[in-house]
């Protein structure tokens, strides 16, 4: 028998060499295109960045060693250009140039996945990359040596790019990444997303997030990077990370079948179309075991898993079955891992499959065991059988495990109920007495039987104003930022307030994680109400999802310093004194905030405390915090997933908050009246430059000024006449806006958003976005959406729900009011 496998790599080398155990009188022919056979292309990025520095430790077999080990013929730099499926043969070119012929019984294709490399104009200038493979990797490497980079541009936010942006960095470049979507890692969900970006903007990496490259062009001074936005980034060097397409070319050529989602048709034994004609790895497509549909999994555990059993096909006569892959893959984003497996809240989504979700904050193993670092996860389960669908999770330690342990579950057809009965190691250094997986599923099974009837975080943001909310936290976390609109009722004094509570209103309760909300909830559905839910994630959650993701820009360096504020004149004095160092890992919400009050409390003004923690979240609302309680925030960093926040006690009498509603007369209020183009243009220069200075900004839209809110791709909403002819009449969006002058039926407008975007000004649904990352609070008149029959869902998301007392609050606190 007479076995020739095309591709060396992955599942093409794991089958050749499970081949030879198993015939071991077999010809086997190993055909690879490129000079290496059997590397880690895993680990390539960190061989860029210096993290691994032997090469040759990428290199797992040589082709030499490998041929002679398993008495194979390989043969690298000999390119198959076409297979004769009715003859059996193969026509092959070696690197010299010249073609030859070569027979097969059996055919294996592996032929792997080609990076995507889109036809924009500049794209194949110098410096210009794709990563797949050593070759790229050395010239990469190379690159970077050679040309003294200091700035680098990742296109492309999955694994690879993020992975390439870490060890760029480390090696001492500074790196921006650009992304078309509105989240890195596009597999995950975008609440878990969003702990990467805040991550990821601690580092000092620049995130362009729903940006698009248009075209690159390449000068003296490097490379310059245009974005649909009208934006430019300068670069020394680029890196595209777009995404990868199954190699399909020899397989089309043969007359295989190519399946829907575009790569080689495969049956369960891993034969394509053609019999005697095999494939494996990214270039194939293979039903999804949890919903049966095709689909293209890139990594390489399957790959090789397809390896081993189609040798045993190939020798055996079809004999054993592929069971399929769920798609679990984890990556390592600086300090913090991610990792997912199933099916994702998303994907579920846009497959109309019924689902809910749990989302749970844990620690890495028992909090009283020192460095406990936070963990998060969650789940997506069918919501009546409990029947598992998903995971992801991050966090710093101990995700790998928990994500191996749930793959196992869902790929056997487990539900929650089955995380609740793991039983896994426990020790305080490695997990806690309920481990997450266990504390997940508990919350899961909750929801299910009803006894958490719970809301989403984006549900809420949808929703919060027509709920009353209640943060069932302690004043301290309160102090530290709630859900705006939120009323503070401690979980400890809820029954005490039970008369301010309507039971003819939906009811939302929340706390830092979930728990205290749920015991609040408890309380009130034992008490005879009924529409009371519980914020799935606490405060935790909503906060991260909903936090703004401002570009951060950090000059090019060796290394990348932690930014703290400017020292004035008397950090000399206090820096001399003694600072109170409190330790406050492995403490979960509201353990560091105590810890802090506590410290503040025994100090005099003057004195500082330094506080280490493993909460995110106190470290993300520490600036905050200080602002409304008069205390000066010195220096604040990140580290591994401790966070270290300085602060100086300031004077109680003397509090002066500059960044909140409470007092300092220091705010803009705007009112926009109008739906003229160059008006509303007005409008947003002004908001984004008072908020540029620090100061709070309000815009209140009434009337014609509700227009520059509307959302371009509205859902269908119920309406009477009044409202539709409204509708009929009104511009459907910021782009139909008018010029107030010279608008000559809508000429006006379009040449004044062409030499806009011809001189570099960003348009109006630019400025408008970039209000919104600066925190500008946009409140829409409610009187105006009534009579004018538009409705909340038609209108931006982070758009507030206010009346005249709103905004008269607002101005009665600031010290400019503009009416435009």
């Amino acid at each position: 028998m007479k076995y020739v496998i095309i591709g060396g790599v992955a599942g093409g080398a794991t089958a050749a060499a499970r081949l030879r155990r198993v015939d071991e009188m077999s010809e086997i022919i190993l055909l690879e295109k490129g000079p290496h056979i059997s590397y880690a292309n895993c680990g390539l990025p960190y061989y860029i960045g210096g993290v691994i520095t032997d090469r040759e430790k990428l290199l797992v077999q040589t082709p030499e060693s490998f041929g002679k080990r398993f008495r194979i013929d390989v043969r690298v730099q000999n390119e198959v250009l076409a297979i004769h499926p009715a003859t059996k043969t193969l026509t092959i070119r070696r690197a010299g140039g010249e073609e030859y012929e070569e027979s097969y019984d059996k055919l294996l294709l592996s032929p792997g996945a080609n990076p995507v490399k889109p036809l924009l104009e500049g794209i194949h200038s110098e410096g210009i990359f794709t990563l797949r493979n050593v070759e790229d990797t050395d010239r990469i490497k190379a690159y970077i040596t050679d040309n003294h980079v200091k700035r680098a541009v990742v296109v492309g936010a999955g694994f690879i790019g993020l992975e390439m942006a870490e060890n760029l960095h480390h090696a001492g470049v500074a790196v921006s990444i650009v992304e078309m979507g509105n989240q890195v890692m596009a597999p995950i969900d975008f609440s878990m997303a969003a702990h990467i970006h805040q991550h990821l903007l601690q580092k000092g990496v620049s995130l362009y997030l729903e940006e698009g490259v248009t075209h690159f062009r390449r000068t003296d001074r490097g490379i310059t990077v245009f974005l649909k936005s009208g934006k430019t980034i300068p670069a020394d060097m680029v890196l595209l990370s777009i995404g990868v397409r199954p190699a399909t070319a020899l397989a089309q050529q043969a007359g295989l079948k190519i399946g829907e989602t575009g790569g080689i048709w495969v049956d369960e034994h891993l034969e394509t179309s053609v019999k005697d004609i095999y494939a494996v790895g990214d270039a194939i497509e293979y039903p999804h075991p949890l919903t049966g549909k095709p689909w293209l999994n890139y990594l390489a555990n399957p790959a090789n898993r397809q390896g081993r059993i189609v040798a045993d096909n190939m020798v055996s006569g079809n004999t054993v079955s592929y069971e399929g892959a769920i798609g679990t893959s984890i990556a390592k984003v600086f300090d913090m891992t991610v990792a997912s497996t199933g099916l994702a809240a998303k994907r579920l989504k846009q497959w109309g499959m019924e689902y809910q979700s749990s989302v749970t904050h844990s620690a890495s193993h028992a909090g009283y065991y020192p460095d406990a670092l936070p963990l998060t996860l969650k789940l997506t389960f069918h919501p009546r059988t409990g029947k598992l669908y998903g995971a992801q999770c991050v966090g710093y330690e101990g995700v790998d495990k928990r994500i191996d342990q749930i793959a196992e579950l869902i790929k056997h057809g487990g539900t929650v109920y089955d995380l609740m009965e793991t039983e896994h190691a426990y020790a305080p250094p490695f997990s806690s007495a309920k481990d997450p997986i266990a504390i997940g599923g508990y919350v899961a099974s909750n929801i299910i039987s009803g006894a958490m009837p719970v809301i989403s975080w984006r549900e809420l943001v949808e929703q919060k104003d027509r709920v009353m909310l209640i943060d069932t936290r302690t004043p301290e976390e309160y102090s530290f930022g709630t859900i705006p609109g939120a009323v503070n009722m401690p979980l400890d004094e809820i029954r005490e307030h039970l008369s301010e509570i309507p039971t003819d209103k939906p009811v939302v309760l929340f706390c830092a994680v979930g728990l205290r909300g749920y015991l609040a909830q408890r309380i009130l559905m034992g008490r005879g109400y009924r529409n009371v839910r519980n914020l799935i994630g606490g405060y935790k959650t909503y906060s991260t999802s909903v936090a703004p993701v401002p570009i951060s820009l950090v000059e090019p360096s060796s290394s990348v310093a932690p930014v703290s504020p400017e020292p004035d004149a008397s950090s000399a004095s206090t820096s001399e004194k003694e600072t109170l160092k409190i330790n406050a890992c492995g403490l979960q919400c509201p353990g560091p905030i105590m810890q802090v009050k506590k410290a503040m409390d025994s100090i005099a003004v003057g004195e500082r405390v330094e506080i280490v923690a493993t909460d995110a979240g106190f470290a993300r609302d520490a600036s905050a915090w200080c602002d409304t309680t008069g205390n000066k925030l010195v220096e604040k960093y990140e580290e591994k997933g401790r966070y270290t926040v300085v602060i100086e006690k300031g004077d109680p009498d003397c509090a002066c908050p500059t960044n909140s509603h409470i007092g300092g007369g220091r705010g803009k209020t705007l009112i926009l009246f109008s739906d003229d183009l160059d008006k509303a243009l007005a409008t947003f220069v002004l908001a984004n430059g008072a908020a540029a200075t620090g100061q709070k900004v309000t815009v209140f839209f009434t009337f014609w000024g509700l227009n520059v809110l509307k959302k371009v791709q509205k859902p269908k909403v119920q309406k009477d006449i009044f409202g539709k002819m409204f509708g009929m009449m009104l511009p459907s969006s910021s782009l139909k806006l008018k010029l107030s002058q010279m608008n000559m039926l809508g000429m006006g407008s379009r040449m004044m958003r062409y030499l806009m975007k011809r001189k570099g000004v960003d348009s109006l649904e630019s400025l408008r976005s970039q209000a919104l990352a600066q925190g500008v609070e946009f409140i829409a008149c409610q009187m105006s959406m009534d009579m004018m029959g538009i409705r909340r869902e038609e209108l931006l998301d982070q758009v507030t729900i206010g009346g005249v007392a709103t905004y008269m609050e607002r101005a009665d606190k600031a010290n400019v009011n503009l009416f435009i």
